[in-house]
C-alpha cells in the first residue's frame, strides 16, 4: 500500500540565515505497512522512541558522531518568485544558496549529523555569504577555498507551475571549476565514514583531477563512496561527453543515487521502470543503488534484495534540492550504522525517512533554505497513515 500523508499540512520553518563576511572571519505509535512493490517485508511498527533508536538514530551522545564529507560545487540559485514564467518574464528572484554537494552537507547537519564540505567559491560577497551559511548550519568548512580571480557560480532557475525546474548557469569559469588537487584537505577526507560527490566537478580541469584524487584518497582509506550524478546537461560540452564522464567513475562508487531521467539518459533511452534495465547499472562492487521517483518515492537495489518505498504526498512549490534532501536523509542514517545495508527492514525505514526529507523540501522555494530538521521529518512520519 502506498504511504499517504494525512490532510494535515506538515509544518516546517527553515532557520533564518543572515551571513556576513565579518561573521565568517571572526510515545505516539503508528503502523506503516511495507510497500507491495518489488518486495514485501513484514509490517513495520514504528514509534517516536524507536524511530530514534533504530534506523533514525541521530543522538550523538550515545554513539560516535557520523562524518560525511561532501565534495563539489556551492553556488547561488536565483529562484523566481512566480512559477510558470520564463526567466525574462519573471518579475523577481529569490536568492538561495545551493549546489548539490553543499545541499547534502547542510541537509545532514540539519538532521543532526556531522558533515563537511570541500569545494571552492569566489573571494567575493557571495562566496563569503556561502561560507557563513555553512558555518551557521554547523557544517565543517575547513576544506573550503576562495579564489581571488574567479566569481562564485550563479544559476537562474525557471519554475513550471508544477514546481519543476530548468537552469541557466553563469560559470565561465566560476571558482568551483578551479579547485586544484594541491588545495585538497586529504586528512579531512580520509577520516570520513562517507565521501559524497556528483559529476559536475568532472566537467573541466583542474577540478576534474582534484575530484579523482579526492575520491582515490577516500577509497584507499576505506571510506564509503557515495555518488549522485546530478545530471545538468547544459553544463557539458555534449551529451556523449556527459555520459562518458559520468560512467567513467561509476564502478568505484559504493552507493549510487540516480533519477528515472538519468537512467534513461545513461542507457540511451531504455525504460527506467524496467528492473532489468536498472540492473545493468548495478556493478559488482556496488552496495546500494537508489532510484528516486519524485513524489512516488524510491526504489532500492542491493546484491541480496530490492524493493520500493513510496513517498509522502505534499503540495509542491519548488522541487529544487529535493533529491539532495533525500540523499542527506539516507546518508545521515548510513553514517550512523552502515549495517543498514544488510538489513532490508531497517533500510526501508531509513528510506522512509529519506523520502520524508525530500517531500518537505519541495514545500518551499530554494534548496538550502527548505532543507528540513530532524524534528520536522519525524513529525511528518508520525502523520503517515496506513
Amino acid at each position: 500500500m502506498a504511504l499517504q500523508a494525512t490532510s494535515t499540512t506538515f509544518s516546517f520553518s527553515a532557520p533564518t540565515l543572515r551571513p556576513t563576511r565579518d561573521s565568517f572571519t571572526s510515545k505516539r505509535r503508528i503502523s506503516i505497512k511495507a510497500s507491495s512493490g518489488l518486495s514485501s517485508p513484514p509490517l513495520l511498527s514504528l514509534s517516536r522512541s524507536n524511530l530514534k533508536g533504530r534506523a533514525f538514530a541521530t543522538d550523538g551522545s550515545t554513539q560516535e558522531s557520523p562524518s560525511v564529507v561532501c565534495f563539489g560545487e556551492m553556488l547561488i540559485d536565483f529562484v523566481p518568485t512566480t512559477s510558470g514564467l520564463s526567466l525574462a518574464q519573471a518579475p523577481a528572484f529569490k536568492k538561495a544558496p545551493g549546489g548539490a554537494p553543499a545541499n547534502v552537507a547542510v541537509g545532514i547537519a540539519r538532521l543532526g549529523g556531522s558533515s563537511a564540505f570541500i569545494g571552492k567559491v569566489g573571494e567575493d560577497e557571495f562566496g563569503y555569504m556561502l561560507a557563513n551559511i555553512l558555518k551557521d548550519n554547523n557544517v565543517n568548512s575547513e576544506g573550503m577555498r576562495f579564489d581571488p580571480g574567479a566569481r562564485t557560480a550563479l544559476a537562474f532557475v525557471t519554475l513550471t507551475n508544477e514546481g519543476e525546474r530548468e537552469f541557466m548557469f553563469y560559470r565561465n569559469p566560476s571558482a568551483d571549476m578551479l579547485l586544484e588537487e594541491s588545495e585538497l584537505d586529504l586528512d579531512l577526507i580520509k577520516k570520513a565514514k562517507i565521501f559524497h560527490y556528483g559529476s559536475i566537478s568532472l566537467i573541466t580541469e583542474p577540478c576534474k583531477s582534484a575530484h579523482k584524487a579526492a575520491a582515490k584518497a577516500a577509497k584507499d582509506a576505506g571510506v564509503i563512496l557515495s555518488y549522485d550524478p546530478n545530471l545538468r546537461l547544459p553544463l557539458w560540452p555534449s551529451a556523449d561527453n556527459a555520459r562518458d564522464e559520468i560512467l567513467s567513475i561509476w564502478d568505484t562508487a559504493d552507493i549510487i543515487k540516480i533519477s528515472e531521467e538519468e537512467i534513461e539518459f545513461l542507457t540511451k533511452g531504455e525504460d527506467p521502470y524496467d528492473d532489468s534495465v536498472v540492473r545493468k547499472l548495478f556493478h559488482p562492487k556496488l552496495k546500494l543503488l537508489l532510484v528516486t521517483e519524485g513524489p512516488e518515492g524510491c526504489r532500492y537495489y542491493t546484491k541480496d534484495f530490492s524493493g520500493r518505498v513510496h513517498g509522502l504526498k505534499v503540495e509542491v512549490v519548488d522541487t529544487t534540492g529535493a533529491g539532495d534532501a533525500f540523499v542527506a536523509g539516507i546518508l545521515s542514517q548510513l553514517a550512523c550504522d552502515l549495517s543498514l545495508l544488510q538489513d532490508e527492514e531497517r533500510l526501508r525505514e531509513a528510506l522512509m525517512f529519506a523520502n520524508a526529507c525530500g517531500a518537505l523540501t519541495v514545500k518551499e522555494r530554494g534548496a538550502i533554505p527548505a532543507l528540513p530538521t530532524k524534528e520536522a521529518v519525524l513529525e511528518a512520519l508520525l502523520k503517515v497513515v496506513v
